[in-house]
């Protein structure tokens, strides 16, 4: 049950989204940017970053919404997801993407875990600044979306075949309008 009265069958972040819409609109406009815009990683590259750092974060609504828009984009290869989730080292991605993965990762524990090492690692490996930028963003968005949908106990329905439906809307329409109706 949620902590505060938010309107009934809207999941996850979507309920604080239709509580209040005037923060709504950035935080959309945020996740569509990073997520569906234009980039040099690939949109389900940017989803496994989100789900990665949601699922760190034991935010089942994010890992499950954006992992399945992760999926979505890769042929809807769950066992890929759930490879990286669990062992992403062990994952059939890019090293590049590893070495992305990394970093987030320790911006999911807090910003000043990244080291010098982990940024050259990740430019020996082929990223480029804006997308080692787009990464901390990526990771660090997240842990405050995780955060907002966690934290005023929102409403996280199980089904798989919504979050399944959810995550085909976010790959092909992005974010700037909502995949589920209430």
């Amino acid at each position: 049950m949620p902590h505060i009265s938010l309107p009934e069958g809207f999941p996850g972040i979507t309920g604080g989204f239709v509580f209040r819409p005037e923060t709504a609109k950035p935080m959309r406009e945020l996740a569509h940017v990073l997520l569906h815009g234009p980039s040099t990683l690939s949109p389900g590259e940017r989803e496994l970053i989100a789900t990665y750092v949601s699922s760190r974060n034991d935010c089942y609504f994010c890992q499950t919404s954006h992992g399945a828009a992760a999926a979505a984009h890769m042929g809807k290869d769950w066992g890929l997801v759930d490879q990286v989730k669990r062992d992403f080292g062990r994952a059939d991605i890019s090293e590049k993407l590893k070495a992305l993965l990394t970093i987030a990762g320790k911006v999911q524990l807090g910003g000043k875990h990244v080291t010098a090492e982990d940024v050259t690692r990740a430019r020996e490996l082929g990223a480029s600044d804006t997308e080692i930028h787009d990464t901390v963003l990526i990771a660090a968005a997240f842990c405050m979306f995780n955060r907002y949908v966690d934290g005023l106990a929102t409403w996280q329905p199980e089904d798989h075949a919504m979050y399944a439906s959810m995550g085909e809307h976010l790959a092909s329409e992005g974010y700037l309008a909502p995949s589920i109706k209430g």
